[in-house]
């Protein structure tokens, strides 16, 4: 019944957004084809977030302002600059971050281990646009898109002469932040560099962020093309407060009595990334041409103390990357193109384990692991007639894989608490090769109404952290598990107006070999699940009810449940049946303007809980977000309060598989207060 209500919910909704007047608006320029182009024929799920949008928004970090979407929710641990976030498009729970694809600039910035994306490393002042394709994108990127694709396009310098910005805030829990971007052009060349400092304390104790960012971005122009040059690097240091327990049996409830406090205060880490990238595009004739070539790389350390059984982890992990590609158009006016592609990535992966800090240099285990992606695409566009689009597309990649691990008995710690079971993985390598195809069709209907359909099937790669593990007794193992596939179908309706815009989907996603994290079985860590699906609906909409006052909303139901075997017809854990998100800009003045935004995140069941009978769930909740700005010619003020009624909430927890009715919780914070300024010339 839920289900006939929220869909009757969505189509009158809908209903009142399209009695607005029609009328041509200005076409939005995207990247999904992975060339520039507008999005008004393209027979696909879209979302833009423009730079408007970002400036309306309360959201402080890339996640909150995406997590705003219809289709996506975030999980986050501390709540500290989206420190430990990830996204989940369609409800992939646990194995969300890998089931979601992140693009920065066209260039995948999710990584095959389980780190997740730094987006703290991706500052709102460095940002144009975002682009957000739902339940498309394996076609054109392959690995990793089953849920769908999230692009962060960067700023370029597009005023002639010199521009820039200056922005500080500050606020609740010790946070301090520095943006600042400058850049000139001119005719035949521009440069624009970006750069931001935040140090918090956090939330909670044992929490402190230091996050440094620096992006710069380099072009020479011609009356066909481009070449750009982008170089960015990163660094972040971070405390780890760990969860906060709770056992009924025991009369422990850390969430209600220290919400603030850490099970964990010596445990810490920090990262170091950069990466490079040149790309050159050129239009010869009726053909654009596109080739991309990048390198990145990074440095993770961790330290976890483990209640006086330290273990220190160092990884690096870099990525060669080679895509030329290029797109004919064809047709009456061009309106028909056909894109071929190849993607080459090359990724090296190395990972030392020690006791300690000091004695990494003779580490316990050295593992490493090299992979090879290589794939060729291609996508037709075809305008069938005036009103209809047909699109086709598919898709070839294989992967090749080879781990190595080697044990050192004499290292300091390799015969301690974890030594005696401790041991070198045998080495092992693995290859497969998957294909992925993508089916739709867009028809125009009158009053700019649109109909879109569209099957496709996508595919992922177990990652290097899914397949170095250990068994039950501890011995080291690489156990490469078989790929992930799904087919995906899904039916739309959309409609842009005078007024604003209005789209309503329904999708169904069946999932073949689900790459899942089962750390406590027999074996290796991660297993294969049986068939499961993912059913929802969504509705986004936008609303200028008048000159001063715009209205949006977007609302999700999502079914995602196992399908055979032992958990049958259970719920996929962390994945919430409802979300809702409404929001409100009035500008009660030329010069100030109100955003108010309120979401709800409805109940879901704790990762380990495939079984669905720990009988406690992560709790529904609701927030409330007001920021006021006001605009003083080249200067703004704002002021932002984020969770306005101080709401007690986590949106992740994990249950015990040794002791019924425990579960470890990450609380988030309560309300937040923030002050800032920016400056524009």
């Amino acid at each position: 019944m839920k289900q006939k209500y929220l869909l009757g919910a969505l189509l009158c909704a809908a209903t009142a957004f399209a009695q607005a007047e029609n009328s041509a608006l200005e076409e939005v320029v995207v990247t999904a084809s992975r060339f520039k182009e507008t999005v008004t024929t393209q027979p696909i799920n879209l979302t833009v977030i423009t730079r408007a949008d970002i400036q309306l928004s309360s959201a402080r970090t890339v996640p909150e302002l995406l997590a705003t979407q219809a289709g996506i929710s975030m999980r986050d641990y501390f709540g500290n600059n989206a420190a430990s976030t990830s996204l989940d498009m369609r409800g992939f729970g646990a194995a969300a971050g890998q089931n979601t694809l992140i693009l920065l600039d066209g260039r995948r910035i999710t990584d095959p281990d389980m780190s997740g994306v730094q987006w703290s490393a991706i500052p709102f002042a460095a940002i144009e646009r975002i682009e957000i394709l739902r339940g498309s994108g394996a076609v054109m990127y392959g690995d990793g898109a089953t849920g769908g694709v999230i692009n962060i396009i960067t700023r370029s310098a597009s005023k002639q002469g010199a521009s820039g910005e200056f922005g500080l805030r500050s606020g609740s829990y010790g946070t301090a932040e520095a943006q600042v971007r400058a850049g000139y052009r001119l005719e035949a060349a521009s440069a624009s560099l970006t750069a931001s400092k935040l140090k918090s304390d956090g939330y909670r104790t044992n929490n402190r962020n230091d996050q440094s960012n620096v992006q710069a971005d380099l072009r020479w122009l011609n009356e066909a093309g481009e070449l750009s040059l982008k170089l960015a690097a990163d660094q972040q240091a971070i405390r780890l407060p760990g969860a906060r327990t709770v056992q009924a049996s025991l009369g422990i409830d850390q969430v209600t009595s220290d919400p603030r406090g850490a099970t964990t205060p010596l445990d810490h880490a920090s990262r170091d990334g950069g990466q490079i990238g040149l790309e050159w595009q050129q239009t010869i004739a009726n053909a654009d041409l596109n080739i991309s070539v990048s390198h990145r790389a990074k440095n993770q350390r961790s330290y976890y103390d483990y209640s006086g059984n330290p273990s220190y982890r160092d990884s690096d992990l870099s990525v060669n990357s080679f895509t030329p590609r290029v797109r004919v158009s064809y047709g009456m006016g061009g309106d028909s193109a056909l894109v071929v592609g190849v993607d080459v990535h090359r990724w090296d992966y190395a990972l030392r384990t020690s006791n300690a800090v000091a004695n990494i240099d003779q580490p316990i285990n050295r593992v490493g692991m090299s992979q090879s992606n290589d794939a060729v695409y291609l996508q037709n566009t075809t305008q069938m007639f005036r009103a209809t689009t047909l699109l086709v597309g598919l898709r070839n990649e294989r992967v090749a894989m080879r781990g190595t691990d080697t044990f050192d008995a004499a290292a300091p710690g390799g015969t301690g608490a974890w030594g005696p079971n401790s041991s070198a993985a045998p080495a092992s390598s693995f290859a497969a090769s998957k294909n992925a195809y993508e089916l739709g069709l867009r028809h125009e209907l009158d009053a700019g109404v649109a109909l879109n359909g569209k099957i496709g099937r996508s595919f992922r790669f177990a990652n290097v952290d899914e397949i170095y593990e250990s068994d039950t007794s501890y011995a080291n193992q690489f156990q490469f598990l078989r790929p992930q596939t799904a087919v995906g179908v899904e039916f739309g309706l959309d409609q842009k107006v005078q007024a604003g815009s209005w789209r309503v989907a329904v999708f169904s996603n069946k999932v073949t070999d689900e790459i899942h994290l089962d750390p406590f079985t027999s074996g290796v860590g991660n297993t294969n699940l049986p068939l499961s699906q993912r059913r929802g609906v969504e509705f986004a909409g936008k609303w200028q009810m008048s000159p001063q006052l715009m209205l949006n909303s977007a609302l999700t139901y999502t079914d995602a449940r196992i399908l055979s075997g032992t958990w049958s017809g259970k719920h996929v854990p962390l994945v919430p049946n409802q979300k809702a998100n409404l929001g409100a800009s009035w500008s009660f003045s030329q010069q100030t303007r109100l955003n108010a935004a309120w979401s709800y995140v409805g109940s879901q069941y704790m990762e380990n809980d495939e079984a669905n009978t720990l009988g406690v769930t992560i709790p529904a909740y609701a927030l409330t977000d007001l920021k006021l700005v006001h605009q003083m010619g080249a200067l703004q003020l704002n002021a932002s309060v984020n969770n306005l009624f101080d709401k007690k909430y986590y949106n992740y927890a994990v249950s015990s598989q040794f002791t019924a009715g425990k579960y470890n919780a990450y609380t988030l914070p309560g309300r937040t207060i923030f002050t800032g300024l920016n400056y524009q010339y």
